[in-house]
């Protein structure tokens, strides 16, 4: 699959911004994702402090991230189904492969896809992706709908930290020097997108 050249931007060393580089596929994304939704569907976490997340999530791929009270983990089995969850599509594949490529992450093979949707009001506070078994893979992170603010900083809680608002079609990609670090995503406003209305929808890749 071919994909358009788009403006990257280092965020900080061994993480950048590729904006746009999912537009393309944008609609053929969106498709896939409401096929997914209807095998095993949007639910709200909790997270080990018995607090409920305010993002909803799925995931399709070998494997699906999950929290609850026992904690942060990977499963091979939706425990909402007690099915295996949905395969990985193509084009997401073929899209997180050839972003990371491009941002310098040669062999990039995902296993894992979380699939957030943000309503109005959803957040997603300052944290480490620190769950999966291998550092040396980067994270590949696909924004799709509204715009939201994002920030990223370093490998400190205190550091200080890069905003940027994401747009329709933005990657991020993190992952070297990069791949513990702390990022956030602030609070969804109104508003009322041509594809997701009041949703953003993020597309989180991950070699667990």
């Amino acid at each position: 699959m071919l994909f358009p050249r788009s403006e990257v931007i280092e965020l900080s060393p061994g993480a950048f911004l590729l904006r746009g580089a999912a537009e393309s596929v944008a609609e053929r994304l969106l498709v896939e994702i409401q096929l997914i939704i209807t095998e095993s569907p949007l639910r709200t976490v909790m997270t080990p402090m018995g607090k409920p997340m305010s993002v909803e999530m799925t995931n399709c791929g070998e494997l699906g991230w999950v929290s609850d009270l026992k904690g942060y983990r990977y499963e091979n089995h939706d425990p909402i189904t007690s099915r295996p969850w949905p395969k990985m599509p193509t084009v997401f594949r073929d899209l997180a492969r050839h972003t990371a490529e491009t941002a310098g992450y040669t062999d990039f093979r995902p296993d894992a896809c979380l699939i957030n949707r943000y309503s109005v009001g959803s957040k997603m506070g300052l944290h480490q992706d620190r769950d999966e078994k291998d550092f040396s893979q980067p994270i590949v992170s696909v924004s799709l709908g509204l715009p939201i603010i994002f920030q990223f900083g370093g490998t400190h809680r205190t550091n200080p930290k890069v905003k940027i608002e994401l747009h329709h079609g933005d990657v991020v990609v993190f992952g070297g020097a990069s791949r513990l670090a702390f990022h956030s995503v602030g609070t969804l406003r109104k508003g009322d997108h041509p594809l997701t209305k009041s949703y953003r929808f993020n597309l989180t890749f991950r070699q667990s």
